[in-house]
């Protein structure tokens, strides 16, 4: 896989330049200087569209795959103005781009034969949770359990807002299984986002297998991709961290996952997500193409695999997708796999900064540019 890692040694400049007559520059109209053609007008036009709002000390770390060769870009936002720094190595949080890698799991346990995707959960339960209604290993991939988004004694408002998640142990969910879960629907009825559905099946898969789900991830995934900075343990980091933002912009604490880490606990690095990334393009992956086929129809522009949204384009092609967001950065993916493109971006902007939609918006814009010649 050959990468060409861009450099540069001049910065993005915010400001808007009143007149420029030497010529020896190409400036947008949005007035980001582009050097040396190293990256095109509307590319820069939208980095800058994109990243002029959000706060100082944003960092952005890009991946940029075009029929399957990578491109990395890192910007970052100091005293107002946005410039370009090599941080593709660099570790953020993906938040809910975690579900993807946990639906991976899945997948892997199916094709070794282990389960099945339309197995009951339950009958790998040594305890009895409350509901007579089967739910599938399947139905929690694909958020149609019925299950709601947190389980009902994880309350928000009661917990470390900077790390809410952290505290919430094996004892709690067993607990809320078996005396408190109430589903809000039928199971494989109606297409409802759970980070809880996606925390059991993590939880499920290494009950299984007699092992932790950072063990799990390590053996079956970032082993075998060469994913070496990735990890759902911060401790575990072997790379540089990107301190995380509040809405605000100012420093805030990671996000630290027990049980329910299979719904948002990765760190990685846009270096080994593109390494993801490529391998989905290989059609004799079994295990990675049985996630990307749809198992439910959300809407007429959306459905839903194992983990991985499918979007339709206007185009008339399809997109694989998907987002994540914690307290202290936002993060997006978007695969078209019949080009082998995609655009993967890690960014410290909170999921609450009322800017955070910025990074998906970015995220579907870039990957419309590398359809053009």
């Amino acid at each position: 896989m050959k990468k060409k890692i861009k450099k540069y040694v001049a910065a993005f400049v915010i400001l808007l330049l009143s007149s420029c007559s030497n010529g020896q520059t190409s400036v947008a109209e949005n007035g980001i200087k582009v050097i040396n053609n190293s990256i095109n007008k509307e590319q820069s036009e939208l980095i800058f569209d994109n990243t002029k709002s959000l706060p100082n000390n944003t960092q952005l770390s890009i991946a940029l795959i075009k029929n399957g060769k990578i491109d990395f870009i890192g910007t970052e936002r100091k005293n107002d103005t946005i410039k370009l720094i090599e941080n593709y190595r660099n570790a953020f949080e993906i938040g809910s781009i975690t579900k993807v890698f946990t639906a991976t799991l899945l997948s892997n346990f199916v094709s070794d034969q282990k389960i099945t995707l339309d197995d009951n959960i339950q009958h790998y339960l040594d305890f009895n949770i409350n509901t007579e209604n089967v739910i599938t290993f399947k139905q929690l991939a694909n958020h149609t359990s019925g299950l709601p988004r947190l389980p009902s004694n994880l309350n928000l408002l009661l917990v470390d807002q900077d790390n809410p998640y952290k505290d919430y142990d094996q004892e709690k969910l067993i607990s809320y299984l078996t005396t408190e879960m109430k589903l809000n629907q039928d199971p494989g009825v109606t297409y409802e986002y759970s980070n809880l559905g996606a925390g059991i099946l993590g939880f499920e898969l290494a009950t299984i297998s007699k092992s932790s789900y950072e063990s799990l991830l390590q053996k079956k995934i970032f082993s075998k991709y060469k994913m070496s900075n990735s990890t759902s343990t911060r401790e575990n980091l072997k790379t540089k961290l990107v301190g995380g933002l509040n809405s605000n912009g100012k420093t805030t604490s990671n996000w630290d996952f027990d049980v329910l880490a299979g719904g948002g606990a990765i760190f990685s690095t846009v270096e080994d997500l593109s390494k993801f990334a490529v391998a989905q393009f290989d059609t004799a992956n079994i295990e990675l193409t049985l996630t990307q086929k749809p198992t439910f129809k959300v809407n007429d522009n959306m459905s839903i695999g194992l983990g991985w949204h499918i979007l339709k384009r206007k185009n008339g092609g399809e997109l694989i997708w998907h987002n994540g967001g914690t307290g202290g950065y936002t993060s997006s993916m978007a695969l078209d796999l019949e080009n082998k493109n995609g655009i993967i971006i890690l960014s410290n902007v909170s999921a609450f900064h009322e800017k955070m939609g910025n990074i998906d918006q970015l995220c579907f814009g870039l990957i419309r540019t590398l359809e053009k010649k």
